[in-house]
C-alpha cells in the first residue's frame, strides 16, 4: 500500500480508501461489510470514508463496530455532515452551525471513536452562510473532535472562499471529495488547478464509474442479474449514464491495455485516477471481501505514458468534462 499526504498537511492517507456508501446498513449483510472491513485492514488500507447520511446513519454503525478493537492511532477515519438525517426536520440537514455541532457529536457515538481525522462538508450548502459554517467547523477543530476539515464536490470558486476562511480562522482545509473517473473528469479544468494551488488534494469517489469501467457490462447485451445496474436501492439510477454502448464498447478496448499492465479493468480504472498527482486517494466500495482484495492491486501501479496515451485516444473523447457539472443543491435537502 502507498501513502500520501492529504492536501498541504502532515496527514498521511492510504492511496485507496475504503468508503460505504451504498453497501453498509443497506445493500449487504452487516456481517459480510464486517469482513470486507477486515479485508481492507489485512491489505493494508488505513483510511476508512463513510457519511452520516449512509443508510441514514446505519452506515456510520456498521463501520464503528467492524473498527473496534482496532488500534486507533494507526487509522484515519473520515465522515461528513450535509444530507438530511433523522426524521428529518426543517434542521435536519445543511451546514447551519446547530446541525454541524450536533451532527458531529452523534457520528462520533456512532463510530465509537473520540475524534475523526476529515470532517466534510458533504455539498455546498446554499442557505447558510459560509462564514458560519466555516466558524461551526472551526469549533469542531478546537473542540478536539476533528484533526481537519474537508469538502465534497464543491467548485473551485467555493473551494477558494472556504479555504480563506479557513485560514483566517486557524484551522486546516485540505481535501475535496469528487467523483473522478476516466468517465467523469469534470474537475480537471477548474477545481485541480484551484487545489493545487490552495494546497487542497482530492479523494476521489466512484473511480470505476460506479462499475461500468469494470467490464462486466456488454454492449447490446442484458444487465447482469444482481450487479449495482439492476439494484435501484444499490446506484442504478447513477450508472445509467455510464452504459450507453459507444462506452460499453470503448471499455472493452481497454481490455489489451490492461492486461499489459498486469491488470483487470478495475483495476486500471482506479490505478488511472491515481495518476492525477492532485489525487491523494480513490475510494473503492464492496459487497464482498475478494473485491477488496483484488481492487489493492492497483496501489502503487505506475502506467506508462504509452498505456495513458492508448487509454485517452480509446475513451478520452467520451468523457464529461464540463466543469458546471460540479453542482450543489439549489435548496438545503429535506
Amino acid at each position: 500500500m502507498d501513502f500520501r499526504y492529504l492536501g498541504n498537511s502532515g496527514l498521511k492517507v492510504s492511496t485507496l480508501t475504503y468508503g460505504n456508501w451504498l453497501t453498509h446498513g443497506s445493500q449487504v449483510e452487516n456481517d459480510t461489510a464486517i469482513e470486507c472491513v477486515k479485508a481492507a485492514l489485512e491489505v493494508g488500507i488505513t483510511s476508512f470514508d463513510t457519511a452520516d447520511a449512509y443508510a441514514n446513519t446505519g452506515a456510520e454503525k456498521v463501520l464503528g463496530k467492524a473498527l473496534k478493537g482496532e488500534r486507533r492511532e494507526s487509522l484515519e477515519i473520515f465522515t461528513k455532515v450535509y444530507w438530511p438525517t433523522g426524521p428529518k426536520g426543517p434542521n435536519d440537514s445543511g451546514l447551519s452551525r446547530k446541525h454541524i455541532l450536533e451532527s458531529i457529536d452523534g457520528s462520533l457515538q456512532r463510530l465509537k471513536t473520540d475524534y475523526v481525522d476529515l470532517y466534510q462538508a458533504h455539498r455546498y450548502d446554499v442557505e447558510t452562510p459560509l462564514e458560519e459554517t466555516m466558524q461551526a467547523f472551526a469549533d469542531v477543530v478546537r473542540q478536539g473532535k476533528a484533526l481537519y476539515i474537508g469538502v465534497s464536490e464543491w467548485n473551485a470558486h467555493q473551494l477558494r472562499a472556504g479555504h480563506a476562511l479557513a485560514r483566517d480562522l486557524g484551522i486546516q482545509l485540505i481535501s475535496n471529495q469528487p467523483q473522478y473517473s476516466m468517465l467523469w473528469r469534470v474537475i480537471e479544468a477548474d477545481v485541480v488547478p484551484a487545489s493545487q494551488e490552495l494546497g487542497i488534494s482530492q479523494i476521489v469517489w466512484s473511480p470505476v464509474a460506479q462499475g461500468a469501467l469494470t467490464g462486466k457490462y456488454l454492449p447490446g447485451a442484458p444487465l447482469p442479474k444482481g450487479t449495482r445496474a439492476t439494484d435501484k436501492k444499490g446506484g442504478a439510477d447513477m450508472i445509467k449514464r455510464f452504459l450507453a454502448d459507444d462506452v460499453l464498447t470503448a471499455v472493452q478496448e481497454l481490455r489489451p491495455v490492461a492486461e499489459e499492465a498486469g491488470l483487470d479493468l478495475a483495476q486500471l480504472a482506479i490505478a488511472w485516477v491515481l495518476q492525477n498527482p492532485n489525487v491523494a486517494s480513490a475510494i473503492i466500495g464492496a459487497s464482498k471481501p475478494q473485491q477488496v482484495v483484488s481492487n489493492v492491486k492497483a496501489a502503487g501501479v505506475r502506467l506508462s505514458p504509452d498505456a495513458l496515451g492508448r487509454i485517452e485516444s480509446v475513451i478520452g473523447h467520451l468523457a464529461e468534462r464540463d466543469p458546471s457539472r460540479t453542482v450543489s443543491p439549489e435548496t438545503r435537502p429535506s
